[in-house]
């Protein structure tokens, strides 16, 4: 299986309870940024897009374990930048792991070879690494000749020693679905636990803008890639029906809250893609965020979203609700022929705001008024009955 059955298990159990309880809204993976520094510099990413600053800043391992603490969520992500930068990781994972949290560790590979020893394999650990397609697509992708063959290696390596590991697979416009069905191929036989695969969302920070898909060029890629599937052992680390979703199989409003992100800034408002807003713990998040503003069809930056941190969630809970139509879609696969379901109107959208120069402005301000030190108190003399005192004032 992709995912370990006892994941699976304690999930499964985890979202049901939810249900039974009544409570509406409710964390599934808690996604964790200690960092944004990155040893690339991908033309379709736009999470490092910071002053230097703020790119060297890491959160602790205390506050790492507090974000959990306060989260509660089973399966922990922690992305970045790249997070083997982060000196303390070794410690961070281990300190979740100690809590039987499930951790996905995302990394381009560059440092994983290095890094290794530092790790040790577990039911609660998983790699996760980032590969964009074949060869000559991944490198096009990082903008960087070699990386592709060192993530490689670095999969074999990983695999050795016994750990899992699955790939992060993020496709764009123009990609041909015989090519990325030939890698799935090629993936599965490295050995590969499972591929979690999405669109690219189109940051505002973006380098390139010009190669994100929209949502019908997403729904008809996936189904061209899945009708080529058919009958092959392709493992995904996602919710089939979330995969029936990506082939335009399942009308679903996304569920921002279902993946929450804590990074160097706070708790970012409203999800993993869109920084309009941070707070300072994770209940103002759940209860101060207008969730209504966002989500397809709400808001202009989401009208093309179709990507997992906001969906996977939404496939989860309706698995909950239809186990009849999971199962069904399990065995037969995404639906790749007949008609797809509506569309969300994009009609009464509100127009994008652009507010990430404020947020660097004020945590720029944050930064340097916690570099100035306090100020010394002023001292006075005093002459009295011949001796000398002093006073602070």
């Amino acid at each position: 299986m992709a995912v370990p059955i006892m994941q699976a298990v304690r999930v499964g159990s985890y979202v049901v309870k939810q249900h039974i309880t009544g409570r509406k809204r409710y964390p599934l993976v808690m996604m964790l940024e200690p960092l944004f520094r990155c040893n690339l510099a991908c033309a379709g990413c736009g999470k490092i897009d910071y002053p230097a600053q703020i790119l060297n800043q890491r959160m602790s391992v205390q506050e790492c374990l507090d974000a959990d603490t306060e989260c509660g969520a089973p399966v922990i992500a922690i992305a970045g930048g790249e997070p083997l930068l982060h000196k303390e990781m070794p410690e961070i994972v281990r300190g979740l792991i100690a809590r039987r949290k499930y951790i996905y560790l995302c990394t381009n590979a560059l440092l994983l070879e290095k890094k290794l020893d530092d790790y040790e394999p577990s039911p609660f650990f998983s790699w996760d690494i980032h590969l964009d397609g074949d060869k000559g697509m991944h490198d096009a992708s990082v903008c960087q000749d070699g990386v592709f063959e060192r993530a490689v290696a670095a999969i074999k390596k990983v695999k050795e020693r016994g750990f899992r590991v699955s790939i992060n697979c993020t496709l764009f416009d123009g990609a041909d679905p015989k090519r990325i069905a030939a890698f799935f191929d090629e993936v599965m036989a490295l050995g590969v636990d499972g591929i979690m695969t999405a669109p690219g969302y189109a940051y505002e920070r973006a380098p390139d803008q010009e190669h994100f898909l929209n949502r019908q060029k997403t729904k008809q890629l996936f189904r061209d890639i899945f009708r080529l599937g058919k009958g092959k052992k392709w493992r995904f680390t996602q919710s089939p029906l979330f995969l029936n979703f990506l082939a335009g199989n399942e009308t679903y409003h996304c569920t921002p809250w279902g993946k929450p992100l804590r990074t160097v800034f706070g708790w970012q408002r409203p999800c993993y893609l869109l920084g309009e807003g941070y707070a300072k713990t994770f209940q103002e998040l759940m209860d101060d965020t207008q969730w209504d503003d966002y989500g397809t069809g709400n808001y202009e930056k989401c009208a093309d979203c179709m990507v997992h941190s906001g969906y996977e969630s939404t496939a989860v809970m309706d698995a909950v609700r239809r186990p009849w139509h999971i199962a069904k879609v399990a065995f037969m696969g995404p639906e790749t022929e007949k008609p797809m379901a509506p569309e969300i109107s994009l009609a009464n959208q509100r127009p994008a705001q652009y507010v990430f120069a404020q947020h660097v402005e004020q945590k720029m301000e944050e930064l340097s008024a916690a570099k100035k030190p306090a100020r010394a108190p002023r001292v006075r003399v005093v002459k009295a009955d011949s001796a000398i005192e002093t006073a602070a004032d």
